[in-house]
């Protein structure tokens, strides 16, 4: 601190909440309209469940932005190391049911 006034350390913490709200929205908006899809062209709700736990992983994981926001910003005012493994986590396992799901569309229709 200089002077009364907190330094802040750029706008890291910023672009990181961007990139996380983004990668959240694509999974759970993309999630549901492939849920809605593979529901309607197959014709039954099983072609859906791994899109719609992959809309879920994205909805939990937007949910957790504002939180994951501050501890990111907390961390690099003091300097520790940041820590998003089970944010990580949650987004590879959106991903992965993804394509779980788009595979199971291929090969049942």
């Amino acid at each position: 601190m200089s002077g009364g006034v907190e330094e802040r350390p750029g706008l890291h913490g910023e672009r990181t909440l961007l990139a996380w709200i983004r990668t959240a929205a694509t999974l759970a908006a993309g999630g549901l309209g492939a849920a809605g899809v593979a529901g309607r062209e197959l014709g039954h709700g099983g072609a859906a469940v791994p899109f719609i736990l992959a809309a879920l992983c994205g909805a939990i994981l937007l949910a957790r932005t504002g939180v994951r926001y501050h501890r990111v910003d907390r961390a690099l005012r003091q300097g520790l190391p940041l820590d998003a493994r089970a944010d990580a986590l949650l987004a590879w396992l959106g991903v992965l049911a993804v394509a779980a799901g788009a595979l199971a569309f291929v090969l049942t229709s």
